[in-house]
Parts: structure tokens; C-alpha cells; sequence
């Protein structure tokens, strides 16, 4: 297996990094490493920390809980997933996404004091600019999907794309946060899965502006937050607090970045669709749209 120069030193692995990591702090000093623009400022420092809902993880979760063909699909234990740009396809996979340049910054926090969560790990999936998920509509990719683990500031930083927008669906990313990658690895429960609501002008004005993201435009017209599947139920609280804050623009790339608060205490479960997927799977590969009025 050959892996590019680039992205050597960080796209490897839980089965190639944890048999080399000698203590946590071995591990926080290797991924603490990774670093993009910073994108901290007055927002953050006004940060309630509300505490993010439990949500679904949707039908194309990669991680070991659903199946794709019959086979179990997981992506937390092939090589190369802890990874900082997850615009490439890892491990024997190559295709690359196309799309806008997002540079994220993601912030782990306890909401018990805004206490940064070092040393967790999150990871992330999401679509590619037309709406298809890798592993499941292109089963020769794996991009967009990876895992990060918090420095000592709670921060996790990623490159990818600007998500497109399906038919039915907010744009959105999925995400999943995990004690450690020790217990991602293991099949451990996350202490939180839920979802990024991307905002709205940045949407718009990106899906009209790229033929990439063909139908992106009118399938955002065709839905709101009040009408999405999984953010209607929200407080207004809540959708705060998971709405990217982006700047940028579709020439020169965006920057974006959330605080994830994640309350410790709360029940865990594993996030499903409303009544779960059914057996063979979603007719089209989409859960259905939520009923309209």
C-alpha cells in the first residue's frame, strides 16, 4: 500500500497508529500537530455551550452499525482515516472529491463550563456536491469522511468540501464523538452523534455560483430548517449552537467553524432515522422527504 508524500505523517489508520502510540500524550502530540487557519474569535468567546441534541446518523454512517450490499461497511477501521484533509479517497481507494474548499475548524467541549474535550475523537462524514455519500453511491471512494482528535484546546481541524444539498435535506454534515479513538476503534458507543446545519446564504449563493453543485440551488429552495427531517425539532437554542459560522467565498474557498458541546451526562443511544431504515434500504438511497405544510 503506498500512500502520497503529502499526506503520509497523518493519514494513517487506528490498526496502523494505536500499536505505535505510547500513551495519550504520544497520541494528542501527533494529532495536536495538524494545523490550519485559526477562525476563533468574538463568536466564540460569547459561547453559551448549549448542549447539541442527539440525532440520527443516517443511512451512510460507515461505521460498523449498517451494511451496504450485505457486507458490513466501516470506515474507522481502515488505514488512513485519521486524517486531516478528507478530500482524498484513503487507504487503496483514489478518487478525490470535487468541490469548493472548505478549511473547518471543529471545537470539543464539555457544556459542563465550556471545558475543552482533549483528547476526544470526532468523526466526520458528509456528501460530496451532488448529494452522494462514498462507501455507499460510489463504492470505489472513500473520501469525505475521516477522524480528528482534540489538542488541549478541545480544537480538531479538517480540509474538505462544501457540502451540496439533496433532495429533502438541509446541507448538512453527520459527526460522531468518541471518548477516544481507542474507544471509536473498539465499537464503543459515542458520547454524541448528531449533525452540522451549513447556512443558508453561504448555500445559496455557493450552489448558484458552481455548476458542481448542479441541483443544489433548487433543492435548497425546496426546504427549510423548519421543514428538515432532523433539524425541525430543534430548539432555537440548539440550531445556534450546531450552525457553521462560514466566511469565504466559492473563487477563493470558504472557512467555517462550529463548537460542539457535548453534554456528558446524557443517556447515550445510537442515533437512527425515525423508526429506523428499512431492511433493504432507502428506495433511491435517500430516506424519504418529510411531508410538506
Amino acid at each position: 500500500m503506498s500512500h502520497d508524500a503529502h499526506n503520509h505523517d497523518h493519514d494513517l489508520g487506528f490498526a496502523h497508529d494505536l500499536p505505535r502510540m505510547i500513551g495519550r500524550r504520544r497520541l494528542l502530540t501527533l494529532m495536536g500537530g495538524i494545523g490550519v487557519l485559526s477562525i476563533t474569535g468574538g463568536a466564540a468567546a460569547a459561547l453559551e455551550c448549549v448542549a447539541l441534541p442527539w440525532e440520527t446518523a443516517g443511512p451512510y454512517p460507515a461505521d460498523g452499525t449498517n451494511r451496504k450490499d450485505g457486507q458490513v461497511v466501516n470506515a474507522l477501521t481502515q488505514d488512513g482515516v485519521i486524517r486531516q484533509d478528507l478530500r482524498r479517497s484513503f487507504g487503496d481507494l483514489t478518487p478525490v472529491a470535487d468541490g469548493a474548499e472548505l478549511e473547518l475548524e471543529l471545537t470539543l467541549v464539555d457544556t459542563d463550563g465550556c471545558a475543552p474535550l482533549a483528547g476526544y475523537a470526532i468523526y466526520l462524514w458528509h456528501c460530496d456536491a451532488v448529494g452522494q455519500y462514498s462507501l455507499y453511491d460510489m463504492t470505489d471512494a472513500n473520501y469525505l469522511r475521516g477522524v480528528g482528535v482534540a489538542g488541549a484546546d478541545g480544537k480538531v481541524r479538517f480540509t474538505t468540501i462544501f457540502p451540496g444539498c439533496y433532495d429533502g435535506r438541509w446541507p448538512h454534515m453527520h459527526f460522531e464523538v468518541f471518548e477516544s479513538v481507542e474507544a471509536a476503534i473498539s465499537g464503543e458507543a459515542s458520547v454524541l452523534t448528531a449533525q452540522i446545519a451549513m447556512p443558508e446564504e453561504a448555500s445559496a449563493a455557493l450552489y448558484a455560483a458552481d455548476t458542481r453543485y448542479g441541483g443544489g440551488g433548487d433543492n435548497l429552495r425546496r426546504v427549510t430548517l423548519s421543514s428538515d427531517m432532523v433539524f425541525s425539532d430543534n430548539s432555537a437554542e440548539a440550531l445556534e449552537q450546531q450552525a457553521m459560522t462560514v466566511s469565504g467565498d466559492s473563487v477563493g474557498g470558504y472557512v467555517g467553524s462550529v463548537t460542539i458541546a457535548v453534554d456528558l451526562t446524557a443517556e447515550r443511544s445510537m442515533g437512527t432515522m425515525p423508526g429506523g431504515p428499512p431492511p433493504g434500504g432507502f428506495t433511491g438511497g435517500r430516506p424519504p422527504a418529510p411531508p410538506k405544510g
